[in-house]
């Protein structure tokens, strides 16, 4: 992971909770399970956007733990994976809000290099067992980042998708941040609020009326 975060979350590192949660996943390792994403991509996200780059926040709760899918950024998959449901209504709405082209790839990489951090809540699963992984110390781990972002005085979007995502960042300052909260793009809750939230364009004002570059929603046309 990027320097800044290591330096940020230091105190986590070496706490007692983290240590039970690497024990952990040595023993399921062990034990000869497979575990999503490969540990190289286990922090990913934290690789990606390094703290002081922060601008927007999206928030997801577990990997995709199907073969080659999860690569350390929430509703991303890694190239030559079909978008999953979701990010398919992610893109939908992004067509609707900027009239932005679905890509067709589910590779987000491009905006979590412009400091888009796509945080999963739990950062590991075991293969096809959804939320295998969760009260192990991931969520406590990501409640610290979380608190880290909202720590900046930087002006920061957060898009939170659904209850779980709301929840999970309630303790946000939305006097100094921007907080949207819409249905989560899944296909079960999606035209429960997801479609027309216009959270894209909302951010991108957000960011430009406060001096701080937009982001460049468009994806590339292949996943890079």
């Amino acid at each position: 992971m990027h320097d800044s975060w290591k330096t940020a979350l230091a105190d986590e590192f070496a706490s007692d909770y983290m240590a039970a949660l690497r024990e952990f996943l040595r023993a399921e390792k062990a034990a000869g399970k497979r575990i999503f994403p490969h540990s190289s991509n286990w922090f990913r996200a934290l690789e990606l956007t390094p703290l002081d780059q922060v601008r927007v926040v999206i928030l997801g709760q577990d990997p995709y733990h199907g073969p080659d899918q999860a690569h350390g950024l929430c509703f991303s998959v890694q190239p030559g994976i079909a978008a999953p449901p979701s990010l398919k209504n992610i893109y939908k709405e992004l067509q609707q809000d900027l009239g932005i082209t679905p890509a067709s790839h589910g590779f987000l990489e491009h905006w979590a290099r412009q400091g888009v951090l796509l945080l999963n809540s739990v950062l590991t699963v075991e293969a096809h067992q959804a939320a295998s992984h969760q009260k192990r110390g991931w969520e406590r781990f990501t409640d610290a980042i979380i608190a880290k972002v909202n720590e900046r005085r930087d002006p920061i979007a957060f898009l939170l998708w659904g209850a779980y995502a709301q929840k999970k960042a309630a303790f946000v300052d939305d006097g100094r941040h921007l907080v949207l909260r819409a249905a989560h793009p899944s296909p079960l809750a999606a035209h429960n609020g997801f479609f027309g939230c216009r959270h894209f364009s909302q951010a991108n004002n957000f960011l430009t009326d406060r001096g701080c570059a937009p982001i460049d929603w468009q994806l590339p046309d292949q996943a890079v």
